[in-house]
């Protein structure tokens, strides 16, 4: 037993009576105390989870001003044509576009008004609207049929069979312009708005297949076996379990399909007759017949970009999932 008041090392002191003097701990410990509390008046060192926010806040300010910066980038040439396309000729060809906001009341839409009389360029608008939709909306459909058979289905010569297509998409498309052209001419869809349609899909099928087999089958196996089990057949199982999941990446694979067609003119120059050109066409058209008329020609650019611009954010958030897709997997 020890005297009261009084503490041995390595032992928890007890209530000191008044008058008691403590022991000092070991050095080891005083040397302990004095790093953590640091020198005489100030604060110790701050703490990694503190100094890892902090880098953390600033790396994401950064980004953000980087984004920023991208997309004043990106928009300004827009926007220029955009005020170009409201702007008198005279205007365009004295000043640049900028200069505009100075007299914002000289602009107007006469541009866009003599651009809905001309009638080749409105039948041109739905051309495209012709072409674009029936052509992505094919590609999706066959390449989805085609993808859950490649990803999930057993038959003979699958994996050559897929090969085929991936070797596909390394053929460019100006190799087989002259013998589809001569195809076409044979049975009748040259110069027609089918001919441009179908070009376009059986030139997007092998991406587009490539595309969702790979998505497809990052799908769990368990999933689909649960599903079997419960009675579901391939045809339900791909209507209400494959479909669903594949969202993100379907509606990935619709954007760029219409973007695709949409701004081709390479195949509808050679593919599509005056009757059925679509909007690249006509607008190539338009710079012939009117030159550097700005006046003119912006209108008509502007319009073939709306449209492409309204899609994509009409589907940007299944866009940036099926982008993310491959990470998050």
């Amino acid at each position: 037993m020890t005297a009261q008041g009084t503490v041995t090392p390595g032992s928890a002191p007890d209530s000191a009576g008044p008058g008691t003097a403590l022991r000092p701990g070991p050095p080891s410990a005083r040397r302990a105390r004095t790093r953590a509390a640091g020198p005489a008046g100030t604060a110790g060192p701050p703490r990694p989870g503190l100094v890892s926010r902090l880098a953390g806040r600033t790396r994401g300010g950064l980004v953000q001003v980087l984004l920023a910066v991208i997309g004043l980038v990106w928009l300004t040439p827009v926007a220029g044509l955009l005020v170009a396309s409201l702007r008198p000729e005279e205007d365009n060809t004295s000043s640049g576009w900028w200069t505009a906001f100075a007299d914002p009341g000289r602009l107007s839409l006469d541009g866009y008004t003599a651009l809905l009389r001309d009638s080749g360029i409105v039948d041109a608008f739905w051309n495209t609207v012709l072409i674009s939709v029936p052509a992505t909306v094919t590609v999706i459909v066959v390449a989805a049929l085609a993808g859950y058979a490649f990803a999930w289905l057993e038959f003979p010569g699958r994996d050559w069979v897929f090969l085929v297509v991936v070797a596909m998409l390394v053929v460019p498309v100006q190799v087989g312009l002259l013998p589809v052209a001569k195809m076409f001419g044979a049975l009748g869809l040259f110069g027609t708005i089918p001919g441009v349609i179908l070009f376009h899909v059986a030139y997007g099928l092998p991406f587009a297949v490539f595309l969702l087999r790979n998505y497809f089958a990052e799908i769990p196996r368990e999933m689909l076996e649960a599903a079997r089990m419960d009675g579901g057949g391939e045809w339900r199982i791909f209507t209400r379990l494959v479909l669903p999941l594949g969202r993100p990446a379907i509606a990935s694979l619709g954007i760029f399909q219409f973007l695709w067609v949409w701004n081709d003119m390479l195949v509808a120059l050679i593919f599509a007759d005056s009757g059925s050109q679509p909007l690249t066409v006509a607008l190539q058209s338009q710079m012939r017949q009117f030159g550097s008329n700005i006046g003119v020609l912006a209108p008509g650019a502007f319009l073939s970009l709306i449209v492409p611009v309204a899609v994509f954010f009409a589907f940007q958030r299944h866009f940036v999932q099926g982008v993310m897709a491959g990470s998050v997997k």
